[in-house]
């Protein structure tokens, strides 16, 4: 009896002190909440039917270190995050991913590559085939493309096509103009 008792405040002291580092706020979670919210290209789709928005994707590998840097530059900005929040439905897509996509009549899925590795099929049609991290692409509220933009931007650099983007100045000017003109 003594021993079962023992086990007893043994499991739950382990429940109390589990249920203590879950309620604690991941450092990760809180600086991404802090700084703008990531959506799946689903719930941006769904978000999207109620509340139409221009899309930014982020597509993304894990093993990318110009994608990581990024993360931790600019997309950490409160300006940025602010005006992608307030302007865009943020996508992170990772052109590895294994899960499946379906979007309208289509089924996007990982394919396996010779070498081992491999590409999501969403992200290969993003990018028209042109695989390189990290890379934005820009699409207006029914999902169609304004600008794919490869590379590693600094904050005022993304700050120049976010407006580009939802000022729709693509209406007027390419990029090209834009960038080297300004407005």
């Amino acid at each position: 009896m003594q021993y079962l008792t023992v086990i007893a405040i043994a499991a739950a002291t382990g429940l109390i002190g589990l249920a203590a580092q879950f309620s604690k706020t991941n450092p990760d979670q809180a600086a991404n909440e802090a700084h703008g919210k990531w959506y799946t290209w689903e719930e941006a789709v769904e978000l999207n039917k109620t509340k139409p928005k221009k899309i930014v994707v982020d597509i993304y590998t894990d093993w990318c270190g110009w994608c990581k840097k990024m993360d931790k530059g600019a997309f950490s900005d409160s300006k940025v995050s602010e005006y992608i929040g307030d302007n865009f439905y943020a996508v992170k897509l990772n052109a590895e991913q294994r899960d499946q996509i379906i979007f309208g009549r289509d089924t996007f899925s990982f394919v396996e590559t010779a070498n081992g590795k491999g590409v999501h099929t969403l992200a290969y049609a993003l990018l028209d085939g042109k695989m390189s991290y990290p890379t934005l692409v820009y699409l207006d509220q029914d999902f169609r493309r304004i600008m794919v933009s490869p590379g590693y931007k600094e904050t005022h650099d993304l700050m120049k096509e976010l407006k580009f983007a939802k000022e729709e100045v693509y209406n007027q000017k390419t990029w090209e103009e834009y960038k080297e003109k300004g407005k």
